[in-house]
């Protein structure tokens, strides 16, 4: 997806010049998933198909894990490749139906403030280095776009799961 595209399902627009407020923005989408989980029948899925609340939850809370591990090594290393993180495998990888709703909105909490913090960190120069991304295909993007991309992905799933309720 290029900067000035949009999600055809959630509607999101990518605008890496709003990257610099991402973090706040992910925090408070984050917040918001954590709050539905210890409210909602959070472990059932709707459709067989569909990812249940908490796994939804669950996914968002490893990709904030996994991009601010992503933001670190564009920090420290010059154009690196970074590996797909297994989207699907980690539903039963790490069992994202059989964990607490209580201890995954903590958890996703925490990831978000980790994942904000690192972002609040960069100075100006560190926005426009680069990594070699391997989604949508593999292709150059800069930091700017993984923190819109991230934001994304934490809005984009949010909505998942306030469509389930």
């Amino acid at each position: 997806m290029s900067p000035t595209e949009q999600c055809e399902e959630c509607g999101f627009r990518y605008d890496v010049g709003e990257a610099r407020g991402a973090g706040a923005a992910i925090r408070a989408e984050s917040d918001a998933i954590a709050a539905l989980l210890p409210v909602c029948d959070a472990g059932r899925r709707r459709r067989p198909e569909v990812w249940s609340p908490l796994e939804y939850a669950c996914h968002v809370r490893d990709v904030l894990l996994v991009q601010r591990e992503r933001v670190l090594a564009m920090r420290r290393t010059e154009r690196p490749s970074v590996p797909p993180k297994g989207r699907d495998v980690r539903v039963d990888h790490d069992g994202y139906a059989d964990q607490d709703p209580a201890d995954v909105a903590r958890q996703l909490r925490d990831a978000a403030l980790l994942f904000a913090n690192v972002l609040a960190r960069l100075g100006n120069a560190d926005w426009d280095r680069t990594v070699m991304y391997n989604y949508p295909t593999l292709q150059e993007r800069t930091l700017a776009w993984v923190a819109i991309h991230t934001l994304h992905e934490v809005r984009h799933h949010a909505q998942d799961i306030s469509g389930q309720l």
